[in-house]
């Protein structure tokens, strides 16, 4: 199955739907709302241990907060476990990534001045973190994704990049190497499992 999530702009809360892949057509289950309040944007991933689906988003109203929440796929349908806090203060410009060797999600967020990454896991239908870690490294426009033959979670914002190492509930961040000579905007990673290379 493959699930998306939205923001419902009829009630502005966040709702998860599971679609089911046939031949070259997709069909969906019923919508189901993962927050009782409204929300800017939310990110998701699959975790493969828990075989469970882990989203983040940005609540609202103020102080907009970073919240994590639970899903469980059952046939068309998902089901939500109950919202867990991360910061219960204003943050934005959310990015996530699974590391399977470590078997956490791994959670980007820009707060103050400051990006962070926070270690997340999954229990049943709940999450815990962590403590946070700032990524020292300039601007909110940064991304994340995990190299699984080198069992890194790559963070990359600005002009440079941190390797950062899961361990247990925390991750720590190796020395910043150049990536290029900009500051983009709005950046994406994604892990290429054949070429096992990172495309940014």
């Amino acid at each position: 199955k493959v699930v998306i999530f939205y923001r419902d702009n009829t009630n502005y809360r966040g709702t998860g739907i599971v679609g089911t892949v046939s031949g070259t057509s997709i069909s969906f289950g019923t919508p189901t709302t993962f927050s009782s309040d409204s929300i800017y944007s939310s990110v998701g991933v699959y975790d493969s241990n828990a075989q469970k689906v882990v989203i983040a988003y940005k609540g609202a109203p103020s102080p907009y907060p970073v919240i994590a929440v639970v899903g469980t796929v059952s046939g068309t349908s998902i089901s939500f476990g109950t919202p867990v806090s991360i910061i219960n203060a204003a943050a934005d410009y959310i990015k996530m990534a699974y590391d399977s060797n470590a078997q956490k999600v791994v959670i980007l967020y820009y707060s103050g001045s400051s990006m962070y990454a926070i270690v997340g896991t999954v229990s049943g239908t709940s999450i815990s973190f962590g403590t946070a870690v700032s990524t020292g490294m300039s601007g909110f426009y940064q991304t994340v994704a995990y190299h699984s033959n080198a069992q890194k979670v790559v963070v990359i914002g600005g002009s440079t990049g941190r390797l950062g190492t899961v361990s247990g509930t925390s991750i720590s961040l190796g020395t910043p190497f150049f990536v290029a000579d900009y500051n983009p905007f709005y950046p994406a990673a994604v892990y290429d499992s054949n070429a096992q290379k990172v495309v940014f």
